[in-house]
């Protein structure tokens, strides 16, 4: 091969090779363009559903701010009729002392009723055995008969569930 030849063959080479170079720097151009486009459509979907986030969020609070300020509303409603018995018991005993107790009792009944309708049940304690799950045990007092002994003997005051859930104990006294 002549120098004629082989320059003009290596300069085809080298052109060839820019072309090449030229070529594979587009395509990366063009999958660097690809990738930035993704990246700015995971970018937007990100922002979106941060915002969206955010806006349950606030929701979910505001919701639970009206619920807790709320919550009370309904055992007000249900205790209104109770209260207008009492004004009314009150009124009557003016003029008739007698129907004080009768009307006491029956707002007392009606109130319980009201109150077990809402899921409040009374602990049965006197005479039990004590647990500490359920009851508060104030004193021990020494007892004669062997069977009253770790039983409750008094009941101070009363222990409620709401809907199978202790809300208050019973305060007791144990034989001892």
């Amino acid at each position: 091969m002549s120098k004629k030849d082989k320059k003009h063959h290596e300069e085809e080479i080298v052109k060839n090779e820019t072309i090449a170079v030229e070529n594979n720097e587009n395509q990366l151009q063009e999958e660097l363009n690809k990738v930035k486009e993704q990246l700015k459509e995971q970018e937007d979907k990100y922002l979106r559903l941060y915002a969206e986030f955010d806006n349950f969020r606030k929701r979910n609070a505001k919701e639970r701010l009206e619920l807790i300020q709320n919550a009370s509303e309904e055992t007000i409603k249900i205790l209104l009729p109770i209260l207008d018995d009492f004004e009314r018991s009150l009124l009557a005993s003016k003029e008739n002392m007698d129907g004080l107790k009768e009307g006491i009792e029956l707002i007392f009944r009606k109130f319980n009723t009201t109150l077990e309708s809402k899921g409040l049940k009374k602990m049965e304690s006197m005479g039990k055995e004590f647990d500490p799950d359920f009851q508060e045990a104030v004193t021990q007092i020494p007892v004669e008969d062997q069977e009253k002994k770790g039983k409750v003997v008094d009941v101070i005051e009363e222990g409620f569930f709401l809907n199978d859930k202790v809300i208050r104990f019973a305060k007791v006294v144990i034989g001892a």
